[in-house]
């Protein structure tokens, strides 16, 4: 199972069809880069989250999705692969 096609939240990396809505920027203005859930009024709304975290909540979320077709092992390396690729954890 390879990971869906984006645009994604540059920040949770669910793609936006999967997603309520985008975030707003500080401006009111929606922002093209991150989710309602992630990015609100120009600021994080989970600002202490580390890369670890994100790749682990993936993970289960990816072996959720996945019906039983891919083994934790792989779950985990799709969400390695998947999100140091996103703006908000490239520099991290």
């Amino acid at each position: 199972m390879e990971m869906q096609k984006g645009p994604f939240c540059q920040f949770c990396g669910l793609p936006f069809e999967m997603l309520e809505g985008y975030g707003t920027n500080a401006d009111g203005s929606k922002s093209e880069d991150y989710c309602q859930d992630c990015f609100q009024n120009g600021e994080f709304t989970h600002p202490e989250a580390t890369l670890e975290q994100m790749i682990e909540r993936a993970t289960e979320l990816l072996l959720q999705l996945s019906f039983g077709s891919l083994t934790e092992e792989q779950a985990k390396k799709e969400a390695e692969k998947h999100y140091p690729t996103l703006k908000r954890w490239k520099s991290k």
